[in-house]
């Protein structure tokens, strides 16, 4: 009997490298045509392993794979699977936490550096023939001496934190795994409002949970300082977008940088995208030729060990272990 994998969606040009590692171990691959839970459902009824990037990976999908033994995320957030149902029919859940951090800071420090020195709407004004029109009149910190608050201070976070120091700010970080009052990696770690009223520049490196979504709302944004800039390359639903684009257009926060936002795509009409000192990235944040080749390498890899009854590099349901469908 062949063993397959379905592929749900991929964002690059093509699936040979993960195809390379699949088919050397014996999988044949099945690549859905669309992402509706209909056609996911249907096409997982006889495969062993499901990978997925943004498809929605539903409880009535894994319920229909009933030889699937393994959902593995081209990625690092699992928000787009459903793991207590995974957990409960005995499929192992896996990610790929660590390919992309360089590429993922050097989005944020980019969109922190370009707001801040305002090259979007600088840019516009020239293009539009405005050259000496630019008024300097809006905020523009000196980023030497400048405090950077990091909301969340895993992999990424700390990664971030490493680039910010060689521009020669302060660090402030909020996680709450992390006791206030410590300091780890150069960062000195504080509450949420402490870092939100001190920083100049805040950047989201959180999963989205309940406890997460809208975790920066009106009442975040007006405790920020005057003047401050924002950057989320962690996932949408951790912004209130609505309160974000009031923030902006009553100049209290002075710019914002979105690789994620909620809903995908964007409302055309969105207010936020009416704002001046707004860079808004269709969720590339991740993306490189060498972070792509990474993921799709070991994202199919994992696929191979848990079917060949190892335990994989990354396990997100551990309480799996000892029950599984793949016996590990």
């Amino acid at each position: 009997m062949t063993t397959k994998v379905l592929i749900t969606d991929y964002v690059w040009p093509s699936t040979d490298p993960e195809r390379e590692v699949l088919e050397s171990a014996g999988i044949e691959l099945v690549i859905a045509p669309n992402t509706s839970e209909s056609t996911l459902a249907e096409l997982a009824a006889d495969v062993d392993a499901i990978m997925f990037c943004f498809a929605q990976v539903t409880g009535k999908v894994l319920e229909a794979a009933e030889n699937c033994k393994i959902s593995a995320r081209y990625g690092i957030g699992v928000d787009n699977v459903d793991i207590a149902k995974a957990t409960e029919l005995g499929i192992v859940v896996t990610n790929v936490p660590d390919y992309c951090m360089d590429e993922v800071t050097d989005h944020a420090l980019g969109m922190i550096l370009a707001l801040n020195r305002r090259f979007v709407p600088h840019n516009r004004a020239v293009v539009s023939g405005g050259w000496s029109s630019v008024a300097l009149n809006q905020p523009m910190h000196r980023t030497r001496g400048a405090t950077l608050g990091i909301v969340g201070f895993g992999r990424i976070g700390r990664s971030l934190a490493a680039k910010a120091i060689g521009f020669g700010m302060n660090i402030l970080a909020y996680d709450p795994l992390i006791a206030p009052g410590s300091t780890i990696e150069g960062a000195d770690a504080v509450t949420l409002e402490e870092l939100l009223s001190r920083s100049d520049f805040v950047s989201l490196h959180v999963p989205l949970t309940p406890a997460t979504h809208n975790m920066i709302a009106k009442a975040e944004l007006a405790a920020m300082k005057p003047g401050s800039i924002i950057v989320n390359c962690a996932r949408g639903g951790l912004i209130d977008e609505h309160a974000l684009a009031d923030s902006l257009a009553s100049g209290h926060t002075a710019g914002a940088g979105l690789d994620v936002v909620e809903p995908t795509p964007p409302d055309p009409a969105s207010p936020l995208l009416r704002q001046e000192n707004v860079i808004v990235t269709p969720h590339t944040a991740f993306f490189s030729q060498a972070s792509t080749l990474e993921l799709e390498r070991r994202t199919a890899q994992e696929v191979v060990r848990v079917l060949n009854g190892e335990r994989p590099e990354n396990l997100i349901n551990p309480d799996v272990l000892g029950r599984s469908r793949s016996g590990i």
